[in-house]
């Protein structure tokens, strides 16, 4: 069950991927239709399923759930704009990586938890990882010898903001972990309740992006046509993209809650590494993006600290001599 439901997520993020891939290549600032979509498939979803249109009561007070949602909205639509800002998609998923920064640090001043020296090593070998990719990412941009001197520095202007919003987005993310987490011990964990609320209860601030996401419809809605296999219904292209981003969207959405109930969270950390991993090197492949090899050490560094951070080496040591055992045994 463990390892069925890790590859069913991973091969929905790889699909989900692909079809974003190909969307964001064509129209770069389609963030916002792509995740009002994927918010507005959930949402219906949930309805129907979860909430029993509307009848069934939610086990969390609603108004945790606006706390939540804010959070949840605000962190979405920051590290869509983030990637307008000059930002490259590989240091976008390298520097949304160092997650766990952020939840230690907010965790050390909040809960007042302290941790062993073994992840203090991992969240400094993360640290080092995403500041060398980032340095490295502005000395490409502070280089680029396409533009002018002025023009060279306000493009560096809006790179440093990039950095401030996915720094802002990084820590919210962080402060609604820590807040869903205090909710869950007192309430108990509701979490296909949750994916429902954090979903339905944003789509009205989806208005205040709506020209953005009309004028992207609109665009969607005049690319070249497709014919879609085995039903033959034919429809704009970029609208079959955005539909097979959807569904593998909701795949994933499924497969992690999958996980969150039926393995431990040192299994589902696990799939969410190797799942910034692929990212990673479809984004790269597909954009083509300059990835030198100081920004592959940096990478390195932040997926060993990753690892380190989650103990999978404890966890390896006794899977792997149960392995060596058995040839002997049979």
């Amino acid at each position: 069950l463990l390892e069925s439901n890790a590859v069913f997520v991973l091969h929905g993020i790889a699909l989900m991927l692909v079809f974003l891939l190909h969307a964001c290549r064509q129209f770069p600032g389609c963030g916002n239709i792509v995740t009002f979509s994927q918010f507005l498939f959930i949402a219906v979803e949930g309805f129907i399923f979860e909430a029993n249109f509307g009848r069934k009561r939610p086990a969390i007070p609603i108004r945790y759930y606006f706390i939540m949602v804010a959070m949840f909205f605000t962190v979405s639509v920051v590290n869509n704009y983030a990637l307008n800002l000059n930002i490259a998609m590989p240091l976008h998923m390298i520097f949304r990586s160092g997650s766990l920064i952020a939840s230690m640090a907010l965790g050390i001043i909040i809960l007042k938890k302290r941790y062993s020296v073994s992840k203090y090593t991992s969240i400094a070998l993360v640290s080092v990882g995403i500041f060398t990719c980032t340095f490295m990412s502005a000395k490409q941009v502070a280089s680029d010898s396409s533009l002018n001197e002025e023009d060279g520095f306000q493009v560096f202007l809006w790179w440093l903001l990039g950095i401030a919003a996915l720094t802002f987005a990084l820590l919210m993310s962080a402060r609604m972990g820590i807040f869903q987490e205090t909710l869950y011990k007192q309430f108990g964990k509701h979490s296909k309740e949750a994916l429902f609320y954090n979903h339905a209860l944003p789509l009205p601030g989806f208005l205040l992006l709506a020209p953005n996401i009309y004028h992207h419809a609109v665009l969607f809605s005049q690319s070249e046509p497709f014919q879609v296999p085995v039903i033959g219904l034919t429809l704009p292209i970029m609208w079959f993209y955005l539909l097979m981003n959807v569904i593998t969207q909701y795949v994933c959405i499924r497969g992690v809650f999958i996980l969150t109930t039926e393995c431990t969270s040192l299994t589902v950390t696990l799939v969410v590494t190797l799942r910034k991993f692929v990212s990673l090197i479809f984004s790269i492949l597909y954009f083509r993006n300059p990835f030198t090899a100081w920004h592959w050490l940096g990478t390195a560094f932040v997926f060993v600290g990753t690892l380190m951070y989650t103990e999978v080496w404890n966890s390896l040591g006794p899977f792997l001599a149960r392995w060596r055992k058995r040839p002997k045994e049979e």
